[in-house]
Order: structure tokens, then C-alpha cells, then sequence
């Protein structure tokens, strides 16, 4: 017998927690979660292993829909709510979880569970109509293009045609006219009304994360980072929390550390009625969490404040500096998602001797947790942080390090002025194999064309000199010996740095 499904939150202890070869990363992270008492929804995963039967059979393996239904029940129990009932309805989230983690390559579906008869038992349910059918809207748009095989573009376009490209700013009544217009959209597109069902919404939403593993662009992900296909993907089934309710709500992300500088501050964004991927997709202008004004510190306070005190709970219990996906449900903060925060070299070192130093974790740990490759830039000048600086273009970080010196044009004046001990930028269109003597003789290179494979950039980085590459928005006029930057002529001789 297969045990298909695994709980968490479910009042009951599930086996196999932190597995993520058998409940995905995601699955297995909510587990982990849950298991130390984290505030995070409960649900419940359906196995890698179902997915590869199905995958294998063409069809949902014996069992799985019984175990999808007692763990429905279970779900129910915990939640006070009915899946599909007149009142209370239960609406569910399906995500997708891989071994590994494949941003943007398999499907979400959000609101789970609404009809035209749970809708307005929702919209009853505190008197928040609009809510329900934005709540709706969503659902239909969704599972029309992730289960259904719609265009996304569809209901884009009705969106547009309801006069906005934001459905934050309608109305409720406006809603309901675009909900119905999702609807007969799904109607035209399949010839079959939209399921009304939510059992059936349920499987249907499940079998396609399970197709989605197998999809074009999740083949191609999986080539080029060797993830075999084997692995198969699991499903996380969720009771929704809502980030979109009409007061004390927002969605959001944060990390409890800098991930360019490393330093100790929460830092993310969030958005006031919103859900799912607004944030990280930048669909909606986001918020920043700290600060004055708009900010969540400013705006919720409270929920900021508890924010904060869980960043600190994890980085204590994990050891190490997380990211976070969260919602706020009329103040309650919830934790969708978390992961060890994303780091550059330099923030990796900061952040591993500032947890040594803060006794997280020992000296050793520090140490291990440094990949050699990143000390390399580490090694080479960088601008002063506390430097006034005015920006004149930007471009490809082809070559690390920084460099001031005397704008030259090519590689004979690079040479000559180095020959009179000054330091030299060799400014160029694009650099051949007869500059690479001004190379050798300048102090950093700039270019115009080119990105990280180009002549600049590999000789560049093989002497050791820093080098900007592809600076597309620079002029540069040989003749007359100008850079044109920001409307701004530099002459040979002028000092820049990059």
C-alpha cells in the first residue's frame, strides 16, 4: 500500500518530514515549518511519488482520490471550514514543489474551491463582496490557463477591455462583470462550462502540476540545470490565507539579511490587497517593509513587529539567513514559503563571521560555508561606500574590481600615459587583439558593445583589470576624442571610474 498524501497541520503526526526527494522542497520545507510550530497553513502534500505514477499509468494512481479525501477532511477539522460548502467554504492553494527549486517552471493555482454558489457564501462571510469576487476572478484566470489550456492573453485582454490592467482598482460590481466574462471566455475556449465542481476542480488542478513537470519549458530548465526527469514533482495542497481582504492585509516577501551587503535588516516589499506572485512578479508597484510613509513599518506596525520577531525565530532554530514568502490576513501574519537566503560573495562573507560573531554558528561553520570562488572578486578594489558618486552609464559587470584614471581612446595613448606614471581607463567601442598591449598599460577597461564572452571581457578578466562591458547608452566619437555620456561630453583626459 503507497501513501500518497502527508499532512501537516493536521493535528497528527505524518511521517517522512523533511523529505524532499519524496514531498518536493516546498512540501517538505511547510512540513518542517509546521513541525516547530511556525504559523503556516495547514495542508498537505501529494508525493513525487504519484506524480511519477501518473506520469507512467496516464491516469491518477489506486488510492491517491481517497487519500486526497480524507486529507480534505482532515483539512476541514482543523480549519472550521467546508470544502465546497454553502458556508465557510474551504478554499484551497496548489502549488508545485520540486527536489529543486524551478522558479516560473510549473503551475500555481490560488482559490481553489469557488463556484457561483461559494462565491457569494463568501461574500456573505463578513460582508466583503468585492473581496469574493476578486478572490474569483483570480481562481477562473488561473485555472482556465493552468488545468483548462487556455491562453493567458484572454482574459488579459478582458481585463483591458473593462478599461484598466490593474482589477485592484474595480469595483465590486465591476468584478462581477468581469468574473462573468471569464466565464463565458472558458466557455468559448473549451465548449464546456467552467467546473462548477470543486472535487473536480481539485483533481484537475493536481493532474496538471503533474503535466507540468513533463511541459516544454520544464524540459528545458531540467536540461540545462541536469535535473532528471525521474525526480517527478509533488503538489502542495494549502488552506488559503488572504492577503487581498479589505483591511490588514497584504502579501509579501523578506529577507532577514541584505543579500548584496550582507548586513542584519529585514528588507523585502509588500503589497496592500494583494496575493500570490504580485510581489515577485512585479505585476502591482510594491512597498518597501521599513521606513516612513507607505512602508509596512509605518502602515501595520504590529504585523511588522511580528514579521520581525519571526525573521529573528528562524535564523535561530535554522542557523542561517532565510527568505521569506508571507501573507497578512486582517493582521495575522502567515508563512507561505521559506528558504536560506539568496547571498553574494560579499554578503556570504559578512553574514557567516557576523553569525559566528553572534554565536549562531561556530568558526568552523563560517569557514565551510565560503565557496573558494567567491573570495576572487573579494581580492580586488572596490569603490568606497561612502563615496559621492555621479552615475553616467552602467553596463555589463564583464571583469570585477574598480578603477579610476585618465579616459584614453587607444591603447598607444594608454600606453603613453602610463609610461608618464598616470592611470589610465581605456575607453573603446570594442577592444581586438591589437589592444590588448593599451589593456595591459590601462587600469580598467570600458566598452561600449560586448558582454561577458566578448574580447574585453575574457582578456579583461585574464590580466586581472576590472572592465565594463556593453555600455550601450555611452557615445564614443574617435575623431573629435569625446565620450558623449547623460548629455555630457568627457574628453581624453577626463577622469572616470568604473
Amino acid at each position: 500500500m503507497h501513501n500518497w498524501v502527508h499532512g501537516f497541520g493536521l493535528g497528527k503526526a505524518d511521517g517522512a518530514a523533511g523529505d524532499v526527494a519524496l514531498l518536493g522542497g516546498k512540501g517538505a520545507n511547510l512540513r518542517e515549518l509546521s513541525g516547530r510550530g511556525l504559523p503556516v497553513p495547514p495542508g498537505f502534500i501529494v508525493s513525487t511519488e504519484a506524480c511519477r505514477a501518473f506520469l507512467s499509468g496516464g491516469a491518477s494512481p489506486h488510492g491517491l482520490k481517497d487519500e486526497i479525501f480524507r486529507a480534505l477532511k482532515a483539512l476541514e477539522s482543523q480549519t472550521g471550514r467546508s470544502f465546497g460548502g454553502a458556508e465557510k467554504p474551504l478554499l484551497v492553494s496548489v502549488r508545485a514543489g520540486a527536489r529543486v527549486a524551478m522558479p516560473g517552471m510549473m503551475e500555481t493555482v490560488l482559490n481553489l474551491g469557488l463556484n457561483d454558489e461559494t462565491v457569494e457564501a463568501l461574500a456573505r462571510e463578513g460582508g466583503e463582496a468585492r473581496f469574493a469576487f476578486d478572490c474569483y476572478r483570480r481562481f477562473i484566470q488561473m485555472y482556465g490557463a493552468v488545468a483548462l489550456g487556455l491562453e493567458p492573453h484572454l482574459f488579459e485582454e478582458a481585463l483591458e477591455a473593462a478599461g484598466t490592467d490593474d482589477a485592484a482598482s474595480l469595483s465590486e460590481a465591476e468584478l462581477r462583470g468581469l468574473v462573468s466574462r471569464f466565464l463565458a471566455l472558458v466557455e468559448e475556449g473549451t465548449g464546456r462550462p467552467f467546473p462548477q465542481d470543486p472535487a473536480l476542480q481539485l483533481s484537475g488542478a493536481v493532474e496538471a502540476v503533474f503535466n507540468s513537470w513533463t511541459s516544454a519549458r520544464a524540459g528545458v530548465f531540467r536540461r540545462m540545470h541536469a535535473i532528471p526527469e525521474e525526480w517527478g514533482a509533488a503538489v502542495t495542497v494549502q488552506a488559503m490565507v488572504f492577503g487581498n481582504r479589505r483591511e490588514g492585509s497584504a502579501t509579501g516577501w523578506a529577507s532577514t539579511r541584505h543579500e548584496t551587503t550582507g548586513a542584519k535588516s529585514l528588507i523585502g516589499a509588500y503589497l496592500e490587497r494583494g496575493q500570490g506572485e504580485e510581489v515577485t512578479t512585479r505585476a502591482r508597484q510594491a512597498r518597501p517593509l521599513t521606513g516612513a510613509g507607505n512602508s509596512l513599518q509605518a502602515k501595520m506596525p504590529d504585523a511588522f513587529a511580528e514579521l520581525s520577531a519571526l525573521a529573528g525565530r528562524l535564523e535561530a532554530e535554522f542557523r542561517d539567513a532565510h527568505d521569506m514568502e508571507f501573507t497578512i490576513e486582517r493582521g495575522k501574519v502567515w508563512l507561505l514559503q521559506t528558504r536560506p537566503a539568496r547571498r553574494g560573495g560579499r554578503a556570504a562573507m559578512k553574514m557567516a563571521v557576523d553569525m559566528a560573531g553572534e554565536r549562531l554558528i561556530t568558526r568552523e561553520d563560517a569557514v565551510a560555508r565560503i565557496d573558494p570562488a567567491w573570495l576572487d572578486p573579494l581580492l580586488h578594489p572596490t569603490i568606497d561606500p561612502s563615496a559621492e558618486l555621479q552615475l553616467i552609464g552602467s553596463g555589463v559587470p564583464a571583469a570585477p574590481g574598480a578603477a579610476s584614471g585618465e579616459i584614453v581612446f587607444s591603447s598607444e595613448e594608454a600606453e603613453m600615459r602610463r609610461a608618464l606614471g598616470k592611470r589610465v581607463i581605456l575607453v573603446r567601442i570594442e577592444t581586438s587583439p591589437e589592444d590588448v598591449h593599451g589593456m595591459h598599460a590601462a587600469d580598467g577597461v570600458l566598452t561600449t558593445r560586448g558582454g561577458t564572452t566578448s574580447h574585453a571581457a575574457v582578456v579583461a578578466r585574464g590580466l586581472g583589470k576590472p572592465c565594463v562591458t556593453g555600455a550601450g547608452a555611452l557615445r564614443i566619437d574617435y575623431a573629435k576624442g569625446v565620450m558623449l555620456a547623460e548629455g555630457k561630453e568627457y574628453k581624453r583626459g577626463d577622469i572616470i571610474t568604473i
